[in-house]
This record gives structure tokens, sequence and C-alpha cells, in this order.
């Protein structure tokens, strides 16, 4: 069906939002929204509708269901003042506000929205800006050395070079895709790339009931998924623990490895390094956080969380997290977390080939800048980038974000220009 309101047309076949024929981007929670609301114009929308059409079952807060709206009436030229288009009913829901017509022929409606665009053009006016939405994610499975199912996404430029990206701790191949965390880093990473993914074992879409989850079974479950996928050569994109796991995959395979990338990562363990007492005491209270908070809807739980992560996130970021941490049982976020602190690829690193780009945030609080230093350093000839941030993992609004694309596509030679 093809609606028009306003300037706007919605063409739910083709899932596009065309302003005077125009494509606008919409991240895809905000096009449900959208396209919800849209179909259901004659009526109220209640809250508890809306996050039970684009969440599902998925528990979401009201503050998530709220920054998707102030979304949408950006992309729309609406705010929350004037609500010319989406009109907000405290405390029951929201409602279109304005007239909406329904166009059974989309032939008709594209003629329509250009001649509204010819329209606009002769009194003067530009087209908004806009591009289409990116293209959805492909999820598969494969089976690791000992059976278990691991989930991969593929995701990016079809055809071009392949970007593989091995798991870190807190994953989830769907909800990362939309994430305020992480949708910035797969959209960009898979420009001019074919970007492969996949969910840690005991974790995310892949088997939470696997017995093993020892650092060798994560390097055997990249190896799997670059099998299934008959890759003969690729680069490899780690962050976090992801970097060991490359490493290690890096000097069993040389032949197979074009470039590495390492962001956040480390050669060695907690358990292996020369920690202070204060270090050691915010080991053991990550520890302690995860068997007394995993999965729980608790706010000071959350606030720790995401702090450590995102010291400079919003409260969505650090939402984000809460919720993630009911993906992946409590027995294996802890598991997964011994095995990190007694990684140790030091002598793996030394026989890495490869060229390496390792960067690192100066003020990242969960790895130290001086571990990802010395990661540099055990690596031949390995490119070291420091980056001015706080966060473990980057956010799309701080300058460190544009200076890690920026070096990370002119080390993998990406002939893509990067998103504006």
């Amino acid at each position: 069906m093809v609606y028009e309101f306003g300037e706007f047309t919605l063409d739910t076949k083709r899932h596009e939002l065309r302003r005077g024929g125009e494509p606008q981007h919409l991240e895809p929670q905000v096009y449900a929204v959208l396209g919800h609301l849209v179909e259901h114009h004659d009526r109220l929308v209640t809250s508890k509708e809306l996050i039970e059409h684009v969440w599902g079952n998925r528990f979401v807060t009201p503050g998530t269901l709220s920054s998707r709206i102030k979304a949408l009436r950006q992309a729309l030229g609406d705010d929350g003042a004037t609500q010319r288009v989406i009109r907000t009913v405290h405390g029951r829901g929201f409602r279109v506000s304005v007239e909406v017509r329904a166009v059974a022929d989309a032939q008709g409606a594209s003629a329509a929205s250009a001649a509204s665009a010819a329209s606009s053009a002769a009194a003067g006016g530009a087209a908004a800006p806009g591009g289409v939405g990116r293209a959805r994610q492909q999820i598969l499975f494969c089976r690791a050395h000992d059976g278990v199912r691991v989930a991969y996404a593929k995701s990016g430029d079809p055809g071009a070079p392949p970007l593989v990206k091995p798991a870190n701790w807190l994953t989830h191949l769907e909800f990362d895709w939309d994430s305020p965390v992480w949708r910035h880093w797969l959209t960009e990473m898979g420009r001019g790339h074919t970007l492969i993914r996949y969910d840690v074992r005991g974790g995310g879409l892949s088997d939470h009931d696997a017995k093993d989850l020892s650092f060798e079974s994560w390097v055997r479950d990249l190896e799997a998924v670059v099998d299934a996928e008959r890759l003969e050569r690729f680069s490899l994109l780690g962050i976090s623990q992801g970097c060991a796991v490359a490493i290690a995959y890096a000097a069993r395979h040389p032949e197979r490895v074009d470039k590495l990338v390492l962001y956040g990562g480390y050669a060695v363990g907690r358990r292996y390094r020369n920690t202070s007492p204060q270090e050691e005491l915010e080991r053991t209270l990550l520890q302690n956080l995860i068997r007394v908070g995993w999965g729980r809807d608790n706010p000071a739980f959350r606030q720790v969380f995401g702090t450590l992560f995102l010291p400079e996130g919003t409260p969505e970021q650090h939402q984000w997290f809460n919720d993630l941490a009911k993906t992946i049982p409590l027995e294996s976020a802890l598991r997964v977390r011994e095995t990190t602190d007694v990684i140790d690829v030091r002598r793996e690193a030394a026989e890495v080939r490869a060229p390496a780009l390792v960067l690192h945030a100066r003020g990242d609080g969960m790895v130290p800048f001086e571990i990802g230093r010395q990661l540099a350093a055990h690596i031949p000839g390995a490119r070291f980038v420091p980056l001015e941030s706080r966060n473990h993992v980057l956010l799309e609004t701080e300058p460190a974000w544009a200076r890690f694309v920026e070096e990370v596509r002119a080390f993998l030679g990406s002939d893509t220009p990067p998103i504006s």
C-alpha cells in the first residue's frame, strides 16, 4: 500500500519514505513506528500497541519508544512543540494529525510525488536531503567443531571484499543491528565490504547451552564461520576480546588473512597483568555486579555497567546494555568473563605476519590504554593510533569515531567514501 500525507509518500511495499520524490533515510525501528501510525491514521495508537508491534516480546522502556518518536519527528520536519504530523496524546499514545490518503496504485503515487517535487522546484524550494535506508542483514547458522550452532550475519556491500568481525562478549545479531551503540559501526564497516560477524557461543542467537566456552572454542568458531562462507582471503576486525581471537586466527592461518584491524583489545587477560589493588578491585566488582544484577531491570546495575563501557553515553545507550543483558544467561555471562581473564596471545601476536592497525581510546575504562599500547608492541610492524575518547565502544557523535573511520578506511584501502 502507498500512503500520501503532506509532502510525504510512504510506500510499504518498497519500505520507503519519500519527500517530494526523494527517498528519506529512516532507521528500521523508526520506519516501523511510522508505518504503524500511518496505517492506523484514523485512530489513536497506544504506546503499548506500538511497542508490541515494533519490538514484539522484547523488553523495552518507554524511553526507547520516545527516542524513536523524536527521530521520526526530525525526519518529518516536525517537533514535540508544534506536533504538526505526529501528535502525542498524553498518557495514552500517538496519532497522525495530518490528512492521510491511501493510494492503491504505486505508479500513480510515484507520479504524484514527482509532480510534487516539480512543483516545489518551480516555487524555488529544495528537496530535503536524504538517502535510501540501509539494506537488511542476512542471518545464517553454521556448526562449530563440537556441533554448537553459531549464528552469523552478512551485511554491507554484496560482492565486496569480506571483513570478518570475531565475536566479543556482549553481542546479539538482531538487537545490535538497530542499537544506539552499534548501528553506526555496522553501517560504516559494511561500506565497501561484505561485513560478516557472529554471536559468541552461549549468547545472542548462537546456542546457549554450549558446554565449552574456552578461548580455543572461540578461535574454532571463527574458523567455522569463514569456512561456512568459503572465504579464501579476508581482513579481520577485532574489538575488545575479539582482538585476541583475530590474532590467534591470523597466526594459525597466515595464508588467509589480508589485514588486521584491532580496537580496544589486549594480548593478555586481567589475571596475567600486573594489576594494581584498584584494578583488581574493579575486576572483582564487575564479576559481582554480573552475579547480582544480570538480566534484572535494576537502575543501579544499568548505571554502573553502562558507565564502565560508555562513560559518555546517553541514558538510552546505557539502557541498551541493560536490555542486552537479558539475552545471555547469567552462567554464560560469568563463564565468558572468566575466560577473558585468562587470555594470553603474546606468542601468537609475535607470529602475525599480516599488516596490523591497532587503535585504542586513551580514557578506556574497560581496557586501559597501556594494555592497548602493549598489544601493538607485540605484533611485528603494527601501526598504533591513540584516540581521544573515554568510551570502550566509540560513539557516532564523538570526534574519535570520525578519526577511527578515516584511519580504518585508509588502512583497508576502502573505495567507498564515508557517510557524511
